[in-house]
């Protein structure tokens, strides 16, 4: 994928929520670094210091904590135009909880902290930008823990594949159920049973 192309699938991104000059657009996108990363690469591991925000242009990557338990426990994945960060140890510059580690060969954009606030100081509607998207993040958050506590496991699998059906299809089994707080072999229970129904 070329420069050029990742540029625009970004500034797609971003007039989806605010409009930008052309002189803006390039200045801002001109802050972000382009990154590869392979399947299975890890582009944050708890204890560091998350020093990015991230918008993905290809691949899928799942951003997860391991509990006292050891159980992975997936907050959220994210594939081609969705942002990507660990919003805690970025903004308040403290060592991460989280994993961020792709599912497949990936592509990604980066902006620091610095040139963050850079673009604060400097490009004014940039703010609104990231208070649009901090919005629609956290509406998403409630939503899911508002279904993780009054759904059912089964339920919640079905919401699942009907609001990610592509997505549902890149996934493993371990990934759908660590994402639906749940065992692998419950998961598999459920999937028998819905098969059995069909």
């Amino acid at each position: 994928m070329t420069e050029i192309l990742k540029q625009n699938i970004l500034k797609q991104n971003i007039l989806k929520h605010i409009s930008l000059s052309e002189i803006e657009m390039m200045g801002f996108c001109g802050l972000f670094q382009n990154k590869s990363i392979k399947k299975k690469e890890f582009l944050l591991r708890e204890g560091e210091i998350c020093k990015f925000e991230g918008f993905v242009t290809k691949g899928l990557f799942r951003v997860y904590h391991i509990d006292n338990n050891g159980f992975e426990q997936v907050l959220y994945f994210a594939t081609e135009n969705w942002w990507i960060t660990d919003m805690d140890s970025f903004t308040n510059e403290k060592p991460s909880n989280l994993y961020i580690e792709a599912l497949e060969d990936s592509e990604v954009l980066l902006i620091s902290k610095k040139d963050k606030e850079f673009a604060y100081e400097n490009l004014p509607k940039i703010e609104k930008l990231f208070r649009v998207m901090t919005q629609k993040t956290h509406i998403a958050l409630q939503r899911r823990i508002i279904d993780n506590l009054s759904k059912t496991a089964d339920q919640r699998y079905i919401d699942f594949i009907e609001k990610h059906p592509q997505l549902f299809q890149r996934l493993t089994n371990l990934h759908i159920a660590a994402y639906l707080g749940i065992s692998h072999e419950f998961l598999s229970k459920i999937r028998k049973k819905k098969s059995i129904k069909k």
